[in-house]
């Protein structure tokens, strides 16, 4: 038997026992492709090479902007801009059916889009809705399966975490070009939930809300401009070369704890809090990274992509098809794993495979996201299920069924966004991102 399927075998059901045995993914991770390294290596290279990939897979000033995107969010969730961009939200949506619904995912993309995490948008928002939504009589189950669908989109408009990494592993890709990229599928997410949320609500008799009048409207969208900046300030200096992905995340960071002070949520004596929870999730992140850059090099070692290419090509010579293979491989797997690590192992054996037939690296940066963020929002891991569940207060088993109908309208975004790709690569090429 060839080494290459040899080392995949072992790697591959390596991590997957120690998931089902209760092990930490990255540690999964680094001890399955520290034995399989060891079959093509002696021992003691094996020791040396993995501690040299390690230094070198985190050896990299774009990831730099992860942490300060974690504190920028974990600064947001304190600051008092939730409740700020849930009330503007809930301004714009005020007039369709089932107004709190359609503002739980307006409020999502909005948040999503400054913080860049869909657990953080989940919580936040789902948090301050759920209480509003049952006293106005919405089912509870319905809620938290409107919030649960639209919380990551977050994680496809910009900033987006798992964007940076994927940038970061395949190599020459543009993250401002991934960011503009990101912008139309997370807005069709969003703009497919509120389609579902509001024909399920305009059945069951939720109905518009049109008591605000002239005045509280300017007031409420005059509140929320500060924070609505972020997105301008962000997103506009990076498209403008005033500073890189890195630095606006830094920006972003200073931006979000001078609106929280001045709001007056944020206290001196919060910080110490704020930064414990920012190192803790920036150290699963990182300790994910430096563990999943063993097992790109023993890919890459052996070969192991072009193996899984070959494969894929000798069962057909379909683009359509192999598309569809590679978007049902990511949706089981985002079931189970979160997208950091399965960005970092799937994007070495996909996008070779798709760049060979022509598709741009965005292009596919944005499907494999979408696949992956999907995910977030399945059982058995989902943990934007999860926080979606505990926020609303609400048993998963109750809310899987109302989950269904916007499972529907997110798969047929994402067979748009595969195969139609204008919607991914109008933007970024219309501001000369990409050619």
């Amino acid at each position: 038997m060839d080494i290459a399927i040899i080392v995949a075998l072992v790697m591959f059901s390596g991590v997957f026992i120690l998931l089902l045995a209760g092990t930490p993914i990255s540690i999964s991770i680094g001890i399955s492709s520290f034995a399989a390294m060891c079959l093509i290596l002696p021992f003691d290279g094996a020791i040396l090479t993995s501690a040299q990939r390690v230094f070198v897979g985190l050896d990299s000033f774009a990831l730099l902007a992860i942490p300060f995107f974690i504190l920028a969010g974990n600064l947001m969730n304190n600051g008092g801009i939730a409740i700020r961009l849930i009330n503007c939200a809930k301004m714009i949506s005020n007039f369709l059916p089932g107004p709190l619904a359609q503002t739980n995912v307006v409020a999502n993309m909005l948040f999503g889009s400054i913080s860049g995490s869909g657990v953080a948008s989940a919580a936040a928002v789902g948090g301050i809705m759920s209480p509003i939504q049952k006293k106005e009589q919405y089912d509870p189950a319905f809620s938290a399966a409107v919030n649960i669908a639209s919380a990551p989109t977050g994680m496809l408009i910009p900033p987006s975490n798992s964007l940076i990494v994927y940038a970061t592993v395949a190599g020459s890709v543009s993250i401002s070009a991934l960011f503009m990229a990101g912008y139309v599928p997370g807005i069709l997410w969003g703009l497919g939930v509120m389609l579902v949320a509001g024909f399920i609500a305009k059945r069951r008799g939720y109905v518009a809300d049109r008591s605000a009048n002239k005045g509280q409207t300017l007031r409420i969208l005059f509140d929320a401009i500060p924070s609505l900046m972020m997105i301008v300030v962000v997103i506009g200096g990076i498209l403008g070369g005033i500073f890189t992905a890195t630095e606006a995340s830094a920006i972003a960071v200073v931006y979000s704890l001078v609106l929280g002070i001045i709001y007056r949520n944020i206290k001196i004596d919060d910080l110490p809090k704020i930064f414990l929870a920012t190192a803790k999730m920036t150290a699963i992140v990182i300790f994910m990274l430096a563990a999943s850059s063993i097992m790109s090099w023993v890919m890459a070692f052996t070969k192991i992509p072009a193996l899984i290419a070959s494969g894929l090509l000798s069962a057909t010579d379909s683009f359509i098809v192999i598309l569809l293979i590679m978007n049902l491989v990511l949706l089981l797997v985002g079931t189970f794993m979160d997208p950091t690590p399965a960005v970092l192992i799937f994007t070495p054996i996909f996008l070779p495979i798709c760049m060979q037939f022509g598709m741009d690296p965005v292009h596919f940066g944005i499907m494999m996201v979408f696949n992956l963020s999907l995910g977030t929002i399945t059982p058995p891991v989902g943990p934007i299920l999860f926080t979606g569940c505990k926020v609303g207060d609400i048993k998963i088993e109750r809310v899987i069924k109302p989950l269904l109908p916007f499972f529907a309208v997110i798969a047929i975004v994402l067979m748009m966004v595969t195969y139609l790709p204008a919607i991914t690569m109008a933007l970024p090429q219309s501001m000369g991102l990409v050619k």
